[in-house]
């Protein structure tokens, strides 16, 4: 332990950091399981709604805005995409980016209610210049702004045979990692920034992900969040057959608070009943609302430091080369913190305000017609439903690769499905509806020309293809 925090401290990190990292580090030493039986929780049925949840009047907002930031976090690099600046810099949408999109949404609710709704981005090390460079060259009126940024904190990989801090001198960046998003809380509070936005009269704190471009600031919600007095508010979304394989909220029988359970939190004798979507109905969307007053009585009760639950990933020091020593990665999740207060709750929400970026199938859709950008600079579905897009990861993974074989992006807004095997290169023009297979059973890009495809299976090589599901 004396070696982790004397390099924790040797880097400038805050004692709020070192201790979070202190718990986990104990936790990790000890073999915490974190499992959480089946026969602990229960299952929970019905929540409030946002879809019946109606706003105060305008002038009531006014207040209450006046009252909120707005954080995003904003640390990713989308190195899963092939990206290497933050992920929040990568054109989505009519040449704008996502940070673009997410500062005209700030100014147009500012202009609209005439109250100075707070902007935040917490970034990373690695996220922190390039935000900023972008910032000034597009809108340099929110970087001159006070508490502006809001920098993540950094850990100390692990060494897995020695459980020491890793040593790594071919290149010492590589001996840190991020904290996970659970590094919210002692980065709020280790900075100070916690206990500014209090002293500046702000209450209500809003955070998502920058690259989830449904969470926008819902006014209907944080009037509810309001009303309701509550310390903590979780945004879910009901799971369907694709979630079964992600976390679920419960409820712990022991105190009745509200937890998260993730599939590595499962015992396998209770696989089923957590991947049982009827049972456990709700997941975390990872847009959150935190009373700060609540957030600043519950970590002084706690020592400074919220009881999250450990992840541990395990992985090499250089992540490009298996042939380095492995290594734990320890972070903490934001949303396991609802467990933490005395008052949270959740509401469930509509499926379009989880919609994050993760993928270029992702980003494919969102740069087609099937999605526009309104007059508050919200981006929300065209038409009636999302088309479901599976590209080939051989050769759509990473953007770069994606763009090349994307002269225009196809019109999707009548299409159900697209599914494309082989490198196909979209010429402009191209119109999809239905559902529709592209297939290129040769390694060479071949074009896909200008047109509308409609409830077909195309080929682009003379070679049998299988029939359209």
């Amino acid at each position: 332990m004396e070696k982790v925090v004397a390099k924790m401290q040797d880097a400038g990190l805050s004692k709020a950091a070192i201790d979070a990292f202190k718990q986990n580090y104990e936790q990790l030493v000890a073999g915490a399981t974190g499992l959480v039986p089946e026969s602990d929780i229960e299952a929970i049925d019905k929540l409030p709604r946002l879809d019946d949840m109606q706003s105060s009047d305008k002038s009531d907002l006014k207040k209450l805005l006046s009252q909120t930031a707005v954080l995003k976090l904003n640390g990713g690099l989308g190195t899963s995409m092939g990206l290497e600046k933050a992920k929040s810099l990568l054109e989505v949408k009519d040449g704008k980016t996502f940070l673009d999109l997410i500062a005209e949404q700030i100014k147009h609710t500012r202009k609209e209610f005439g109250s100075q709704v707070r902007f935040v981005l917490m970034n990373s090390f690695s996220t922190s210049e390039d935000t900023k460079e972008h910032l000034a060259k597009a809108h340099g009126d929110l970087l001159k702004e006070r508490n502006l940024e809001l920098l993540q904190n950094k850990s100390p990989k692990i060494d897995a045979k020695s459980l020491e801090p890793i040593t790594y001198p071919e290149d010492p960046d590589l001996e840190w990692c991020p904290p996970g998003h659970g590094d919210i809380y002692p980065s709020l509070l280790g900075s100070g920034f916690l206990d500014s936005l209090i002293k500046d009269g702000i209450k209500y704190l809003f955070v998502s992900n920058s690259d989830n471009l449904g969470a926008t600031l819902d006014l209907d919600l944080l009037s509810y969040f309001a009303a309701e007095n509550k310390a903590f508010l979780m945004e879910v979304a009901e799971r369907t057959a694709a979630d079964k394989k992600g976390g679920h909220l419960a409820k712990r029988k022991s105190d009745g608070r509200l937890i998260l359970r993730e599939s590595a939190q499962t015992r396998d004798e209770d696989k089923d009943a957590f991947e049982d979507v009827t049972k456990h109905k709700f997941f975390n969307t990872n847009n959150l609302w935190v009373n700060l007053d609540a957030l600043q009585e519950t970590l002084k009760s706690a020592g400074g430091v919220l009881k999250l639950p450990l992840i541990k990933n395990k992985k090499t020091v250089n992540p490009r080369d298996s042939s380095t020593p492995a290594v734990f990665q320890l972070e903490t999740a934001m949303g396991s913190a609802i467990e933490c207060f005395n008052n949270a709750g959740a509401v469930v929400v509509p499926r379009h305000r989880f919609a994050p970026v993760k993928t270029c199938n992702d980003l494919f859709i969102l740069r087609s017609d099937a999605y526009k950008v309104t007059e508050a600079s919200t981006v929300v579905l065209a038409g009636k439903t999302c088309p479901s897009v599976k590209l080939d990861d051989k050769y759509y993974k990473l953007v770069d690769k994606m763009e090349a074989l994307t002269e225009a992006p196809p019109s999707l807004i009548g299409c159900k499905s697209v599914t494309v095997k082989g490198p196909v290169k979209f010429k402009r023009g191209i119109v999809f509806k239905g559902d529709v297979l592209v297939v290129n059973e040769s390694s060479e890009p071949k074009a896909l020309e200008a047109g509308t495809y409609s409830e077909q299976v195309k080929a682009l090589t003379p070679v049998q293809v299988p029939a359209l599901a």
